[in-house]
């Protein structure tokens, strides 16, 4: 076992020069929106997915150790969102934005490292409000802010975003990208991988979602949606009881009024039934006397 403790550190030290941007040929950008699934993928995968230890990192905290020689570390905060897959694969279940960085699979077999690395970026997109869903409501303005938080954060976040081609924009219900000629939207980019959205509400607005794209050359990488829904009025409840009310007084009303209605024609055909009886009754005493 402190053997392979050894290994693993040993894979720490030799990962640190990747981490300051020599990076292998099999390098992967991947791409997923917060709250999602994702796959990461491990393309130097031996039939033997025990060979395989993940490594992680975000430069802003100290390399961490997640699966070593195919066992999960279970010292990690998303312990229980991670798995190994079949391929050796890394998943991650309900990804948060504090996910993203650098991941690294690397294969060991008797002591010995088989192959390169393979590192991939995990850049992880949200969308927040400033505004919570009970706030909002027709004439109120929402602004929402989409961030894409990668390893190349800062200054550096735009440089590589314009370098390589990736675009960051809003789009409306229908796909179409919301632009700043639009009047009744007030777009702007505050940071570093950030673009805003703010807009007033209208009656139409319950239900509609805005989107948040990330394109690489025109083709789509990952999207966040916010979907605007207004809160349910307090008094929703209560105005229903006394329309239940009211519709079961009416009903009481009704059946009593069929009731007494019965009874009236039950006595019209039975009185001269009980007349008839009595004069035959009358007649029969009349001649027996």
């Amino acid at each position: 076992m402190a053997d392979k403790i050894h290994l693993c550190l040993l894979g720490l030290i030799f990962l640190s020069p990747l981490l300051t941007g020599i990076s292998g040929v099999d390098d992967a950008h991947v791409f997923i929106s917060s709250g999602e699934n994702v796959r990461l993928p491990c393309n130097n995968a031996l039939h033997d997915c025990k060979s395989t230890t993940w490594i992680y990192n975000n430069r802003h905290s100290a390399l961490v150790e997640l699966i070593c020689l195919g066992i999960k570390k279970k010292d990690t905060e998303s312990h229980e969102r991670l798995s190994l897959g079949s391929d050796c694969s890394l998943n991650i279940k309900n990804i948060a934005k504090e996910d993203y960085g650098y991941y690294n699979c690397r294969q060991y077999v008797n002591g010995q490292q088989q192959g390169t690395d393979t590192p991939v970026y995990l850049h992880v997109l949200h969308v927040s409000s400033s505004s919570s869903q009970t706030e909002i409501s027709p004439g109120s303005s929402v602004s929402l802010s989409c961030q894409l938080y990668s390893l190349y954060t800062g200054v550096y976040c735009d440089d590589w975003i314009h370098s390589e081609g990736y675009q960051l924009f809003w789009v409306n219900q229908a796909g179409v990208k919301l632009t700043i000629s639009d009047s009744r939207y007030q777009i702007s980019a505050p940071g570093h991988c950030i673009i805003t959205l703010t807009t007033t509400l209208l009656n139409e607005d319950d239900n509609r979602e805005w989107r948040c794209n990330v394109t690489h050359r025109d083709q789509l990488k990952t999207s966040a949606t916010y979907t605007v829904r207004k809160p349910a009025r307090a008094d929703s409840t209560t105005a229903e009881i006394p329309v239940h009310t009211t519709k079961s007084t009416t009903t009481t009303a009704v059946t009593s009024t069929r009731v007494i209605v019965i009874i009236v024609e039950f006595a019209v055909f039975a009185a001269p039934t009980v007349i008839l009886l009595q004069i035959i009754c009358e007649r029969r005493a009349e001649r027996k006397e």
